[in-house]
C-alpha cells in the first residue's frame, strides 16, 4: 500500500478542511497531519480504496478506510471524540 498521492487527496480535499480546521494539528506535507511534534494521521491507497493511519489513542497507528463520505465522517467523529480533555 503506497501513501496517497496528489489524485487522492484531492478527492479527499473537503475532509482535509476539516481537518485544518483543528487548531492541535499541523500539516507537514500535504495529507500527513502532526499534533506537536508527533505523526497523527496520513493517508494511504491501494486498489481496494483509500486509508488512513491514525493515532486515536495517541500511542499506536490504527488503520481505517476512508473511501466514501460516511467512511469519512465516521473518522472526523472517531478524532474529535478522542481529542476532548
Amino acid at each position: 500500500m503506497k501513501h496517497a498521492g496528489r489524485e487522492t487527496l484531492a478527492a479527499l480535499e473537503p475532509m482535509l478542511r476539516q481537518l485544518r480546521k483543528g487548531s492541535s494539528f499541523a500539516e507537514r506535507k500535504p495529507g500527513s497531519f502532526y499534533r506537536k511534534s508527533k505523526a497523527y494521521l496520513h493517508f494511504h491507497e491501494d486498489t481496494s480504496g483509500t486509508y488512513v493511519d491514525v493515532k486515536l489513542n495517541g500511542e499506536d497507528f490504527i488503520r481505517m478506510r476512508v473511501t466514501t463520505s460516511q467512511e469519512q465522517a465516521r473518522l472526523l467523529s472517531l478524532i474529535a471524540e478522542n481529542s476532548k480533555p
